[in-house]
Protein backbone atom coordinates (compact mmCIF):
# COMPACT_ATOMS: atom_id res chain seq x y z
CA UNK A 1 0.00 0.00 0.00
CA UNK A 2 2.75 2.74 1.54
CA UNK A 3 6.67 2.71 0.26
CA UNK A 4 8.98 5.25 1.48
CA UNK A 5 12.17 5.75 0.29
CA UNK A 6 14.61 8.10 1.42
CA UNK A 7 12.28 10.17 3.10
CA UNK A 8 13.69 13.31 4.31
CA UNK A 9 11.94 16.61 5.86
CA UNK A 10 13.66 19.73 7.00
CA UNK A 11 12.30 22.81 8.33
CA UNK A 12 14.83 25.92 8.04
CA UNK A 13 17.84 23.61 6.94
CA UNK A 14 16.74 21.60 10.70
CA UNK A 15 16.25 17.75 9.92
CA UNK A 16 12.72 16.83 11.53
CA UNK A 17 12.36 13.26 10.34
CA UNK A 18 14.33 10.64 7.80
CA UNK A 19 13.26 7.40 6.65
CA UNK A 20 15.68 5.58 4.43
CA UNK A 21 12.82 2.85 3.70
CA UNK A 22 9.60 1.62 4.82
CA UNK A 23 6.92 -0.73 4.12
CA UNK A 24 3.33 -0.49 5.75
CA UNK A 25 0.22 -2.63 3.69
CA UNK A 26 -3.56 -2.63 4.30
CA UNK A 27 -5.37 -2.41 7.64
CA UNK A 28 -5.35 -0.24 11.28
CA UNK A 29 -1.79 1.23 11.65
CA UNK A 30 -0.92 3.04 15.10
CA UNK A 31 1.97 5.55 15.32
CA UNK A 32 3.29 6.27 18.19
CA UNK A 33 5.49 9.16 19.47
CA UNK A 34 5.92 12.09 21.70
CA UNK A 35 4.48 15.73 20.69
CA UNK A 36 6.99 17.02 18.26
CA UNK A 37 8.50 13.44 17.29
CA UNK A 38 7.51 13.67 13.21
CA UNK A 39 4.20 12.11 13.52
CA UNK A 40 2.15 14.75 12.04
CA UNK A 41 4.98 15.83 9.87
CA UNK A 42 4.68 12.26 8.45
CA UNK A 43 1.30 12.46 7.85
CA UNK A 44 1.22 16.04 6.19
CA UNK A 45 3.71 14.75 4.22
CA UNK A 46 1.70 11.46 2.69
CA UNK A 47 -1.70 13.68 2.36
CA UNK A 48 0.09 16.05 0.33
CA UNK A 49 -0.09 18.72 2.26
CA UNK A 50 3.93 20.30 2.88
CA UNK A 51 6.62 19.18 0.31
CA UNK A 52 9.64 16.76 1.31
CA UNK A 53 12.49 14.90 -0.34
CA UNK A 54 12.40 11.23 -1.37
CA UNK A 55 9.70 9.27 -2.51
CA UNK A 56 6.54 8.01 -0.79
CA UNK A 57 4.01 6.17 -3.16
CA UNK A 58 0.47 5.39 -2.25
CA UNK A 59 -1.10 3.04 -4.25
CA UNK A 60 2.17 3.49 -6.32
CA UNK A 61 1.38 7.44 -6.64
CA UNK A 62 2.99 10.12 -5.38
CA UNK A 63 0.69 12.10 -2.62
CA UNK A 64 1.17 14.94 -5.00
CA UNK A 65 -0.83 13.45 -7.98
CA UNK A 66 -4.44 14.94 -7.47
CA UNK A 67 -5.89 10.97 -8.01
CA UNK A 68 -4.16 10.25 -4.50
CA UNK A 69 -5.76 13.04 -3.08
CA UNK A 70 -9.09 11.89 -3.50
CA UNK A 71 -7.66 8.15 -2.19
CA UNK A 72 -5.71 10.07 1.23
CA UNK A 73 -7.85 11.81 3.87
CA UNK A 74 -6.42 13.91 6.57
CA UNK A 75 -8.04 14.57 9.54
CA UNK A 76 -5.96 17.60 11.91
CA UNK A 77 -4.75 16.75 15.76
CA UNK A 78 -5.45 20.32 16.50
CA UNK A 79 -7.40 21.85 13.66
CA UNK A 80 -7.83 25.65 12.98
CA UNK A 81 -10.34 27.50 10.77
CA UNK A 82 -11.53 30.79 10.02
CA UNK A 83 -13.65 32.51 13.16
CA UNK A 84 -15.94 33.63 10.42
CA UNK A 85 -17.35 30.43 8.64
CA UNK A 86 -18.90 27.87 9.70
CA UNK A 87 -18.93 24.17 9.68
CA UNK A 88 -21.68 23.53 7.32
CA UNK A 89 -19.55 25.95 4.98
CA UNK A 90 -16.37 23.94 5.24
CA UNK A 91 -17.84 20.82 5.45
CA UNK A 92 -20.45 21.08 2.32
CA UNK A 93 -17.40 22.42 0.43
CA UNK A 94 -15.07 19.50 1.41
CA UNK A 95 -17.86 17.08 0.50
CA UNK A 96 -17.72 18.44 -2.69
CA UNK A 97 -14.17 18.74 -3.09
CA UNK A 98 -13.88 14.76 -2.49
CA UNK A 99 -16.98 13.89 -4.81
CA UNK A 100 -18.70 12.64 -1.39
CA UNK A 101 -21.69 10.07 -2.21
CA UNK A 102 -24.70 11.97 -1.55
CA UNK A 103 -26.12 11.53 1.73
CA UNK A 104 -22.76 11.13 3.41
CA UNK A 105 -22.35 14.20 4.87
CA UNK A 106 -25.54 14.31 6.52
CA UNK A 107 -24.95 11.03 8.25
CA UNK A 108 -21.47 11.86 9.03
CA UNK A 109 -22.52 15.49 11.45
CA UNK A 110 -25.33 13.43 12.57
CA UNK A 111 -22.83 10.20 13.77
CA UNK A 112 -20.35 12.43 15.93
CA UNK A 113 -23.19 15.18 16.57
CA UNK A 114 -21.65 18.37 14.73
CA UNK A 115 -25.00 19.19 13.34
CA UNK A 116 -26.56 20.16 16.85
CA UNK A 117 -24.14 23.49 16.02
CA UNK A 118 -22.85 23.33 12.55
CA UNK A 119 -24.63 26.34 11.34
CA UNK A 120 -22.95 28.92 13.67
CA UNK A 121 -19.98 30.16 13.31
CA UNK A 122 -16.76 28.72 14.00
CA UNK A 123 -16.16 31.56 16.54
CA UNK A 124 -18.02 30.19 18.82
CA UNK A 125 -16.92 26.68 19.14
CA UNK A 126 -14.69 24.64 21.96
CA UNK A 127 -11.55 22.51 20.86
CA UNK A 128 -13.88 19.52 20.82
CA UNK A 129 -16.43 20.84 18.47
CA UNK A 130 -13.54 22.02 16.37
CA UNK A 131 -11.94 18.78 16.63
CA UNK A 132 -15.74 16.13 15.44
CA UNK A 133 -15.37 18.98 12.48
CA UNK A 134 -12.24 17.86 11.80
CA UNK A 135 -13.13 13.59 11.85
CA UNK A 136 -15.70 14.26 9.95
CA UNK A 137 -13.57 15.63 7.37
CA UNK A 138 -11.23 12.96 7.54
CA UNK A 139 -13.95 10.69 6.38
CA UNK A 140 -15.65 12.41 3.50
CA UNK A 141 -15.72 11.23 -0.17
CA UNK A 142 -14.29 7.48 -0.41
CA UNK A 143 -10.88 7.08 0.60
CA UNK A 144 -8.52 4.31 0.63
CA UNK A 145 -6.37 5.38 3.66
CA UNK A 146 -7.68 7.49 6.43
CA UNK A 147 -5.07 9.80 8.27
CA UNK A 148 -6.30 10.62 12.11
CA UNK A 149 -3.76 12.76 13.48
CA UNK A 150 -4.13 11.87 17.77
CA UNK A 151 -7.84 11.30 17.39
CA UNK A 152 -8.60 10.83 20.61
CA UNK A 153 -7.48 14.15 22.26
CA UNK A 154 -9.89 16.93 22.80
CA UNK A 155 -13.15 14.87 22.54
CA UNK A 156 -15.75 13.03 24.89
CA UNK A 157 -15.88 9.12 25.73
CA UNK A 158 -19.25 9.17 23.52
CA UNK A 159 -17.49 10.77 20.45
CA UNK A 160 -14.06 8.11 20.99
CA UNK A 161 -16.69 5.18 20.95
CA UNK A 162 -18.49 6.68 17.96
CA UNK A 163 -15.04 6.93 16.57
CA UNK A 164 -14.32 3.51 17.23
CA UNK A 165 -17.64 2.52 15.93
CA UNK A 166 -17.20 4.42 12.33
CA UNK A 167 -13.62 3.21 11.78
CA UNK A 168 -14.23 -0.39 12.15
CA UNK A 169 -17.57 0.01 10.05
CA UNK A 170 -15.53 2.17 7.01
CA UNK A 171 -13.18 -0.70 7.27
CA UNK A 172 -15.03 -3.52 6.99
CA UNK A 173 -17.34 -2.40 4.25
CA UNK A 174 -15.00 -0.64 2.10
CA UNK A 175 -11.26 -2.10 3.08
CA UNK A 176 -10.39 1.48 4.09
CA UNK A 177 -7.07 1.62 5.60
CA UNK A 178 -6.49 3.99 9.06
CA UNK A 179 -3.04 5.47 10.24
CA UNK A 180 -3.98 6.90 13.84
CA UNK A 181 -1.77 8.75 16.06
CA UNK A 182 -0.65 9.22 19.50
CA UNK A 183 1.63 10.53 22.02
CA UNK A 184 0.79 8.37 24.45
CA UNK A 185 1.99 3.98 23.94
CA UNK A 186 -1.42 2.75 25.42
CA UNK A 187 -3.12 1.23 22.35
CA UNK A 188 -7.46 2.12 21.75
CA UNK A 189 -9.31 -0.78 23.68
CA UNK A 190 -11.95 -1.39 21.07
CA UNK A 191 -9.51 -1.00 17.39
CA UNK A 192 -7.78 -4.40 16.35
CA UNK A 193 -4.69 -2.70 15.47
CA UNK A 194 -2.81 -4.36 12.64
CA UNK A 195 1.02 -3.17 13.50
CA UNK A 196 2.65 -0.19 16.01
CA UNK A 197 4.96 2.01 14.61
CA UNK A 198 7.36 3.92 16.77
CA UNK A 199 7.89 7.62 15.50
CA UNK A 200 11.25 8.64 17.57
CA UNK A 201 14.81 9.73 17.27
CA UNK A 202 13.64 11.46 13.66
CA UNK A 203 12.53 8.08 12.01
CA UNK A 204 9.83 5.54 12.06
CA UNK A 205 10.15 2.19 12.84
CA UNK A 206 7.58 -0.95 13.10
CA UNK A 207 7.85 -2.07 16.62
Amino acid sequence: MLEVNQFRKKYNQHLVLEISELRISEGIHWFVGKNGSGKSTFFKSLAGIIPFEGSLLFQNMSPHDQKCKFLVNYSEAEPKYPDFVTAKDILTFIAYAKKAPSGQLADLVSHFGVVDYWENNIGTYSSGMLKKVSLVSGFLGRPQLIILDEPFILVDATSIDKLYEIVARTQAEHGTSFFLSSHQDLLPEKLKIDSVFIVDNKTIVKQ
